[in-house]
């Protein structure tokens, strides 16, 4: 898909304050730990993830998506009035219904025209919502759109320390399906984007490549976040990043670009050994990619655009920059985009 009128007007992040380490979290499964003999930084060892977020316990995801939303639509310097979408992204949400897009878009104060809708796709929903603005924009149906996704993934982590305690059947081998839970945090992120026509800067959207391996659907799975996840690692990660190789082909020949041009990549964030595989399967150079993975945990949908908006804010993106945003979630789907910055 190559667009031709979209600009990324803005980008935002809201990151919790209450830092776990790793440590800490092993410290809370001593007695699996010592069942297992398993031995003391196992955790960090396999995951890369030093430490994650937390928001405070009863905290909505709607309360942050307004916060991160009313940031990035101040920083679009877009009037509110030419809004014609309001999505939410997240895995997490408010309620079953109604939508939490309803009262992010209700606080917001924007048009009663809007499309407002929740998109659910696992780790890619912010992404995904992003796209499909994108493409009412590219049509000519809106001007402007935000998407904004928040991911609150402590009742997660808290009801698998709880699980893996409990369950006195679980060996090393077993104890593997509940690894990629742990390694889940916090965060909010969200994207403006425009008509060309209101934003001279930021970035321009090029193309967009999807990809679908949905014969692996049943490789990760959850009920909810309230309730454990199951996730085969080893199997979804070989998965994905060859689903990944495939899209980035597709990407590349779509907008023309070759891989040496691209300056920048922010990938959603998973783990170390993910990220390091996925990069060399896809000849990309590991010093280009910005990832704050190892103090941030895997923070679901919201961690490609949260990471696109950190390196944006640390001056890890220039005018100029041809940059890549390389997103795949369990399902599995891939969606990549190809971006040139405009500072």
């Amino acid at each position: 898909m190559l667009f031709e009128r979209v600009r990324i007007a803005s980008v935002a992040h809201t990151l919790p304050e209450e830092s776990t380490s790793s440590a800490d979290i092993e410290a809370r499964l001593l007695p699996l730990y010592e069942r297992l003999k398993l031995p003391e930084g196992r955790l960090e060892l396999m995951t890369g993830i030093r430490e994650r977020r937390f928001f405070e316990p009863g905290t909505l995801p709607g309360d942050v998506s307004i916060k991160t939303a009313e940031r990035a639509i101040g920083a679009s310097r877009i009037d509110p009035s030419a809004f014609g979408a309001c999505i939410h992204g997240s895995v997490c949400r408010d309620c079953l219904e109604p939508a939490t897009a309803c009262r992010v878009h209700d606080a917001l104060g924007l048009p009663p025209r809007c499309v407002v809708q929740d998109v659910s796709n696992a780790c890619l929903g912010v992404l995904s919502g992003a796209l499909q603005i994108a493409t009412m924009i590219e049509c000519g149906q809106i001007d402007a759109g935000v998407v904004v996704g928040t991911e609150t993934g402590r009742e997660l982590v808290e009801n698998t320390i709880a699980k893996l305690n409990a369950d006195d059947t679980l060996t090393r081998d077993t104890i593997k399906d509940s690894v990629a839970p742990l390694t889940i945090g916090s965060a909010s992120a969200a994207m403006v984007l425009c008509h060309e026509r209101l934003a001279e800067g930021a970035g321009r959207l090029i193309a967009a490549s999807c990809h679908a391996e949905t014969q692996h659907h049943q490789l990760c799975r959850s009920e909810g976040l309230a309730q454990v996840m199951h996730t085969d690692s080893e199997r979804l990660m070989r998965a994905g990043v060859a689903a990944g190789v495939e899209n980035f082909a597709a990407l590349i020949g779509e907008c023309g670009w070759e891989r040496e041009e691209i300056a920048r990549t922010f990938c959603h964030q998973v783990g170390s050994a993910h990220r390091k595989m996925m990069l060399s399967e896809l000849g990309l150079p590991i010093d280009r990619d910005y990832a704050p993975l190892d103090w941030l945990g895997n923070t679901g949908a919201a961690a490609l655009p949260a990471t696109l908006s950190l390196g944006v804010e640390q001056g890890a993106v220039e005018a100029g920059d041809k940059i890549a945003l390389l997103g795949i979630g369990s399902g599995v789907n891939c969606l990549m985009m190809a971006v040139e910055w405009l500072g």
